[in-house]
C-alpha cells in the first residue's frame, strides 16, 4: 500500500480515497474523515520550523499472525495536497509525502514523479518519497495541478506500486485588492429630484477565490461625495442624498468610491473609483426679459417683411426646455410689426409688415410675451412660464421719393390716331414737401424705342406715331417720377396703354381649303357652311353674305344667308360628274357690320368628287388607278388576269409545237409503206388533236352534222343526206345501217386530210345504240350550262356606270343593261 501525507498545516477536513487494484480491476470507497495533523510544526530557538513527519499510518500485526483483511495485491492511499500560494521563504516548501508499504526502508524502492510541473515546480526524493515546491504559486494563474506517482525497484526497474495520479491544489491568500475594470465611471440624474433616487450602480471585482474564507468579499462606501450622494454597502448602488439639487447651481459631481475586502474588516485590501455625476436639466426656470422696457429706432423707409429688430428673453434651462415663442399682446402693435422665434438664437425677431409713414404715426408701442412651449406639469408651481416686456418703436424721417396717385395706370387710344394724340397723364407727389417739383420720364431701359413721349412737368403722355391695333394690342411702359431738388430719389409705375379699334380691316372667306360638293348631291342640298373672318374687333358687328349682282346666275350653286355671320352653298341641281367638270367657282360677296360698313368678294373653289357613305362630313373616295378611264378596281384587276391566262396559254402552246416538229419519223424506209398498226408513245396535242380527230361526231352524228355545217365543208352534205337530213335524236331515230356509212365518210375524210400522217392509222370508232326507251346515259346529251344570273342593279355597279345612266336620262334616252 502507498501512502501521501500532505504537509499542509491546515485544520481544514481532507478527503481521502483509497483504490484497491485487483486484476486490474478497481473498488473505490469514498468517504470524509478530518485528516490529523501529519506535520507538528515547532520553532526552534534560532527562530526555524521543524517538522516532525509520521511515515506510517499502517497498523502493524505481530509476527506469524495474519490479517483476515489482507489482500494480495498492494493498493495506493491517495490524499489530496495542498500548498500555499505566494510563498517566498528561503527554502523550498514542502508539499508532502509518498510512501510505499514495499519500502523496507533500505533505499531498494524508487519514487518517480511526473505530471504538471514535475521537475519544474514540484520535485520529489527518490528515496524518502518527500515532494517540495521549489517556486512560488500563484492561484488566479493556475489553481491546481494534476501529478502522477510511481514507485519502482531501484535495481530491478520493476513496478512496486502501480502508477496512480493525484492532485496539488493552491491554497488561497488575501493577495488581491478589489478593483474596478471599466473605471471611472459617468452617471446622470434629474435636477430637483427627490432623497434615494437611484443614480448608478457599481461593481467591484476580486481575484481571490470567493469560496474560500472572506478574500473576496466585498463591502462598498463613500470616500468623497457626502452630502450629495450615498452608496450601498453591498450592492454599489448609489443614491441621491439631498434633495432638490440645482443644475443651475452646480451641474457636475464627483464621487469617489472605495471597495474592500475580507468584509470590511481591519487588514482587508481595497480599491477604489471615480464617479462622476452629471445634473441633467428639467423646465424648473421660467423666462424673463433683462428689461421692462426697450426702445428700438425704426426709419420709415424700412422695406415691409424685413426685419426691423430683436429682442430676447433669458431662460436658464437647457433644450427644449428653454424654447420659448414670442408674440405681440396688442392689436396697435401687431397691426404694424409680425414677430417670430429664431430657434439657434432664441430670439424675437420683430419684422414690419405694413409701410411706416413718419408724415402720418411717429412711434409705436409693442407688448411682447415670451412663454416657454415645453411645460413640466411637476414643476408647474415653479410658474408661471413666460414673461412680458415693452418696446416702444420710433419712426425716422426720411427723404423719401415722389410717390404716385396709383399704383399702377391703365389709358386707352384709338390706332391709326396721327402722332401727338393725348393717351394720359400720371401724378406724382413728393411725400416730404407737398410744394416739392417732380419730373416725369419715361424709362427706356424697360422699353426700348417707345411709341409713347411724356411731359416732364406735367405728366402728360401722347403718342409718337400711328398705331395699329392688329400688329400690337397693348403697350406696356414705365413711367419714372424723380425730385427736382435730389434727382437720386427716384419711383416708378407701370403703366398699360390699350389700342382701341376702328373697323379699318374689310372681311374676308377663308379660301385655303376646297369645298367638297359630293356626286350625289340634290338640289337644294346644303353643300357646306361658311364663315367670315375679319382682322376687326368683333364689335363691330356681325356679316352679310350675297352672291354678286354683276355675275350671272350660277346654274349649279346658290347661296343663302343664315344671318348669324354664316352663309350656306345649297346646290341648284343634282347629278355632279367629277369626270365632267371637278372644279367650279362661286364668288360670295361679305360686308361687316362696322361704321363704315366694309366689304369685300372672295371667289371660292368647289371641287366635285363621289363621297364616302355614311359620314357627317363629305369626304371623297380615294381615286383608283386608271380612273381617268372610267375603270375600276374591279375592272382592271380582271383585264390582268385575262392577259396572263392569254400569255400561259400562248407559252403552251409554242411549247408543243416546238415538241412535235423535233419528234422523229416512225417509217425509216420509204418503201415500206404498208397497213401496219404502230404503237408509239407521245403527248396528245390538246386542241390540235381535239381538232383533228371529233370523237363527239362519232359518238353522236347528229352533232356532228352539225359540227361539219359550222365548218361549212362540203362533207356536210353526205352526211345529210345518209342520216336523211333529220336533226333527231340518234338515240331514238338513227337506223342501223347508218354506222356503216358513218364510218366510210369519216375514211374519207382521213384520206382528204393533208395535216395528219402519210400513213394510215388506226382510229376508232365508237356509237352508243339506239332503241332504248330512256334515251342515251352519254354525258354528250347533257343539257348545256347553265344561263349566267341576272346583271345586277345599275346602282350597284359603281360610280361610271352610274355616270352613264345619268347622262342617258339627261339625253332622254334609255340605258339597257
Amino acid at each position: 500500500m502507498f501512502q501521501f501525507a500532505s504537509g499542509v498545516n491546515s485544520s481544514l477536513p481532507s478527503l481521502s480515497l483509497y483504490l484497491s487494484l485487483s486484476s486490474h480491476r478497481c473498488f473505490i470507497a469514498v468517504f470524509h474523515c478530518l485528516c490529523p495533523r501529519i506535520h507538528n510544526q515547532t520553532k526552534t530557538a534560532e527562530g526555524s520550523v521543524r517538522t516532525t513527519r509520521t511515515h506510517n499510518l499502517t497498523k502493524h500485526l505481530p509476527e506469524g499472525e495474519k490479517d483476515p483483511h489482507h489482500r494480495p495485491k498492494r493498493g495506493w492511499v491517495w490524499n489530496q495536497f495542498f500548498v500555499l500560494e505566494e510563498h517566498i521563504g528561503p527554502e523550498a516548501q514542502y508539499v508532502g509525502k509518498l510512501h510505499s508499504n514495499s519500502d523496507k526502508g533500505d533505499g531498494s524502492v524508487r519514487y518517480l514523479l511526473s505530471g504538471e510541473g514535475a521537475g519544474t515546480i514540484f520535485t520529489i526524493n527518490e528515496v524518502t518519497g518527500d515532494i517540495h515546491a521549489t517556486k512560488s504559486l500563484d492561484r488566479e494563474t493556475k489553481n491546481h495541478y494534476v501529478l502522477h506517482a510511481r514507485a519502482i525497484d531501484r535495481f530491478t526497474n520493476r513496478a512496486v506500486e502501480p502508477e496512480s495520479e493525484f492532485i496539488i491544489k493552491v491554497q488561497d491568500v488575501n493577495d488581491n485588492a478589489p478593483t474596478f475594470p471599466d473605471g471611472p465611471f459617468a452617471a446622470s440624474v434629474p435636477e430637483m429630484s427627490d432623497i434615494g433616487t437611484s443614480v448608478f450602480q457599481i461593481t467591484a471585482t476580486d481575484a481571490d477565490d470567493p469560496t474560500y474564507g472572506n478574500s473576496a468579499r466585498i463591502v462598498y462606501s463613500i470616500l468623497q461625495g457626502q452630502p450629495y450622494f450615498t452608496v450601498d454597502p453591498k450592492t454599489g448602488i448609489i443614491r441621491t442624498a439631498l434633495a432638490n439639487m440645482d443644475r443651475e447651481t452646480r451641474e457636475m459631481y464627483s464621487i469617489i468610491i472605495q471597495a474592500k475586502d475580507m468584509a470590511g474588516s481591519v487588514g482587508g485590501l481595497s480599491g477604489s473609483t471615480t464617479v462622476n455625476i452629471t445634473l441633467t436639466d428639467v423646465n424648473d426656470n421660467p423666462p424673463r426679459f433683462p428689461q421692462k422696457n426697450y426702445q428700438l429706432y425704426v426709419p420709415e423707409s424700412a422695406q415691409v417683411g424685413k426685419a426691423v429688430g430683436k429682442i430676447k428673453a433669458n431662460d436658464e434651462d437647457l433644450g427644449i426646455n428653454a424654447e420659448m415663442a414670442y408674440r405681440i399682446t396688442n392689436e396697435e402693435g401687431a397691426a404694424m410689426f409680425s414677430i417670430y422665434a429664431d430657434s439657434d438664437k432664441r430670439e424675437g425677431v420683430i419684422s414690419l409688415k405694413k409701410p411706416l409713414d413718419y408724415e402720418k404715426k411717429k412711434a409705436y408701442s409693442l407688448s411682447i410675451e415670451g412663454v416657454n412651449t415645453h411645460l413640466d406639469p411637476q414643476f408647474s408651481h415653479l410658474g408661471p412660464f413666460k414673461d412680458t416686456t415693452t418696446l416702444k418703436i420710433i419712426v425716422g424721417d426720411v427723404d423719401e421719393a415722389p410717390v404716385f396717385t396709383m399704383d399702377y395706370y391703365i389709358m386707352d387710344v384709338y390706332e391709326n390716331a396721327p402722332a401727338g394724340a393725348d393717351v394720359g397723364m400720371v401724378t406724382a407727389q413728393d411725400p416730404d414737401n407737398a410744394r416739392g417739383k417732380v419730373r416725369y420720364s419715361i424709362d427706356s431701359s424697360v422699353n426700348g424705342e417707345s411709341l409713347f413721349s411724356i411731359d416732364a412737368n406735367s405728366g402728360l403722355i401722347k403718342t409718337t406715331a400711328s398705331l395699329d391695333r392688329e400688329a400690337v394690342a397693348w403697350h406696356n411702359i414705365t413711367v419714372k417720377a424723380s425730385e427736382v431738388d435730389n434727382p437720386k430719389l427716384v419711383s416708378y409705375v407701370p403703366v398699360t396703354v390699350q389700342v382701341l379699334d376702328i373697323n379699318d380691316n374689310t372681311p374676308y372667306i377663308p379660301t385655303d381649303q376646297d369645298i367638297i360638293v359630293c356626286e350625289s348631291s340634290k338640289p337644294g342640298q346644303v353643300i357646306q357652311t361658311i364663315r367670315a373672318t375679319d382682322n376687326d374687333n368683333f364689335a363691330n358687328g356681325r356679316f352679310s353674305f350675297a352672291l354678286p349682282t354683276d355675275l350671272p346666275t350660277n346654274p349649279n350653286f346658290t347661296l343663302k344667308d343664315n344671318e348669324d355671320s354664316s352663309a350656306s352653298i345649297i346646290a341648284r341641281r343634282w347629278g355632279f360628274s367629277q369626270s365632267e367638270q371637278e372644279l367650279h367657282q362661286l364668288a360670295v360677296v361679305v360686308w361687316d357690320g362696322g361704321e363704315p360698313q366694309l366689304s369685300s368678294t372672295s371667289t371660292l373653289t368647289l371641287r366635285v368628287c363621289p363621297c364616302r357613305r355614311g359620314l357627317r362630313v363629305p369626304v371623297c373616295q380615294p381615286q383608283a388607278f386608271f380612273s381617268s378611264a372610267g375603270l375600276s378596281t374591279g375592272a382592271l384587276i380582271a383585264i390582268l388576269l385575262c392577259i396572263l391566262i392569254l400569255l400561259a396559254i400562248v407559252v403552251l402552246f409554242v411549247t408543243l409545237r416546238s415538241k412535235k416538229i423535233k419528234k422523229e419519223a416512225l417509217i425509216i424506209s420509204e418503201e415500206d409503206v404498208r397497213e401496219n398498226v404502230v404503237t408509239y408513245d407521245d403527248e396528245g396535242g390538246g386542241e390540235e388533236d381535239t381538232e383533228a380527230f371529233d370523237i363527239v361526231a362519232l359518238r353522236n352524228p347528229s352533232a356532228a352534222g352539225e359540227v361539219r355545217r359550222r365548218r361549212g365543208e362540203p362533207q356536210t352534205e353526205v352526211w345529210g343526206g345518209a342520216v336523211g337530213g333529220d336533226s333527231l335524236s340518234p338515240s331514238l331515230t338513227l337506223p342501223s345501217q347508218d354506222i356503216h356509212d358513218v364510218i366510210q365518210l369519216k375514211v374519207m375524210e382521213a384520206d382528204q386530210d393533208t395535216s395528219g400522217p402519210p400513213y394510215d392509222s388506226l382510229q376508232t370508232y365508237a356509237y352508243e345504240g339506239q332503241g332504248s326507251p330512256s334515251g342515251s346515259i352519254s354525258s354528250l346529251d347533257l343539257p348545256g350550262p347553265p344561263s349566267e344570273p341576272e346583271p345586277p342593279e345599275p346602282d350597284d355597279w359603281g360610280p361610271e356606270v352610274n355616270t352613264l345612266a345619268r347622262l342617258f336620262q339627261e339625253r332622254g334616252g334609255q340605258c339597257t343593261l
